[in-house]
């Protein structure tokens, strides 16, 4: 069944969403689906910005054919060549074989590697700058390399304020009854999955980032059209003040997450101990996680969101407990900064995570550790309250 949406005047979303995705990359779990955005532009010349993945190939061309209503593509232009908006390619070409694909340089390098086309195809390679003229509208191509990929640019509608922007600005999960971000409390909805998809895809590169929102603070930006998730049409600012803040690694809340790992229950047993002290003590919220069962994504996502951390490990094989290892592990590697770490180990007859953890957290950039680790053997007893409570002091001073 036909779903497309006129967004602005001669522009339409031409999307779909795929619920049964089970991993985002094979990575990622994906319990709300994932949408795929595309955009058409009808005008004297024609415009599709991004095609699809495989797995949604026949909305998406039968969503492109209806709104194009018969004429000709004229132009084909990526944004972002991951195989999740490029796997459609070859059907445009095969369908429009004198469309003319537009994107950089390094789009059409990765072009090359992921597919082979048979027939040659028209290509326009642009700069940063440089402009796509349609008729009414004027597209102003921006280079936001690392905002995602290296190759990653985005679109300025010069007529309506819109912003193509790639992947930056998306989520996971699958766009419903509406497209708009004002129309699907995105707070509650998309929220959370917007930080985990920017933590843990995005995160390393902050830096980047910034850059290139800055080189987008001069625009006048109406709309904000991602390849995933909602479309922005009003408090644009909004999200645009949460990529300030993860781009920056700046906490959105003054608060605790509270990461455990136990084999038998008695390590957990004591985080729930310190998790209830804590919030007692500091007023503030505390999350609380079990790393085996909650999967490392969500667990950056929490560590992005919270400015203080505490991490209770059990050690194993003289090591540090496996899940446990993955997720710092994940977290060095995406390089979170400007957080407070705090470190209780557990081991019955010898505690070495503590030490372990903390040598894996040192590099971090901005961050500081609790100069006390807590430690217990097997079971947290009566007689190691005094001390607890005293450590918990250190973790809310």
């Amino acid at each position: 069944m036909i779903n497309i949406q006129q967004i602005l005047p001669e522009i339409y979303w031409t999307g779909a969403s795929d619920r049964r995705l089970s991993r985002f990359e094979n990575l990622f779990p994906l319990p709300n689906g994932v949408s795929y955005n595309c955009y058409v532009v009808i005008d004297d010349k024609t415009v599709l910005m991004d095609t699809a993945d495989n797995g949604v190939n026949g909305q998406f061309m039968e969503n492109v054919m209806h709104a194009l209503g018969g004429r000709k593509l004229d132009y084909l232009v990526m944004h972002h060549m991951e195989p999740d908006h490029c796997s459609q390619i070859q059907n445009i070409l095969d369908v429009f074989p004198d469309v003319t694909i537009v994107g950089n340089a390094q789009t059409f390098k990765l072009l090359d590697q992921f597919y082979v086309t048979p027939v040659e195809y028209k290509k326009e390679i642009v700069k940063d700058g440089d402009a796509l003229e349609t008729g009414h509208h004027r597209f102003m191509h921006y280079m936001t390399p690392m905002m995602h990929w290296p190759e990653v640019m985005m679109s300025f509608d010069e007529t309506t304020g819109a912003l193509f922007s790639a992947d930056v600005f998306g989520t996971f999960g699958a766009v419903d009854s509406t497209i708009y971000a004002d129309e699907c409390d995105f707070e509650r909805v998309f929220l959370d999955d917007s930080r985990r998809y920017y933590a843990n895809i995005v995160g390393k590169f902050g830096d980047q980032s910034q850059a290139g929102l800055k080189k987008l603070s001069a625009l006048d930006i109406k709309m904000l059209c991602p390849l995933h998730g909602p479309v922005w049409r009003t408090n644009i600012e909004y999200i645009l003040d949460k990529y300030q803040k993860w781009t920056t690694y700046t906490p959105e809340e003054d608060g605790y997450v509270l990461i455990y790992g136990t084999m038998y229950g008695n390590t957990a047993s004591a985080a729930s101990a310190a998790a209830a002290m804590i919030q007692a003590k500091s007023g503030k919220p505390v999350a609380v996680y079990d790393v085996s069962e909650t999967h490392t994504s969500y667990l950056i996502s929490e560590i992005w969101r919270m400015e203080k951390v505490v991490l209770f490990c059990p050690t194993y094989n003289a090591g540090l407990f496996m899940p446990m290892e993955t997720l710092l592990n994940d977290l060095t590697a995406l390089g979170i900064r400007n957080r407070k770490f705090f470190l209780a180990e557990n081991g019955s007859w010898g505690p070495m995570a503590g030490k372990l953890m903390k040598a894996k957290l040192e590099g971090l950039k901005n961050c500081t550790i609790g100069e006390e680790i807590f430690t217990f053997k097997g079971a947290l007893h009566a007689y190691d309250k005094e001390r607890l409570e005293a450590w918990v002091d250190t973790v809310c001073g």
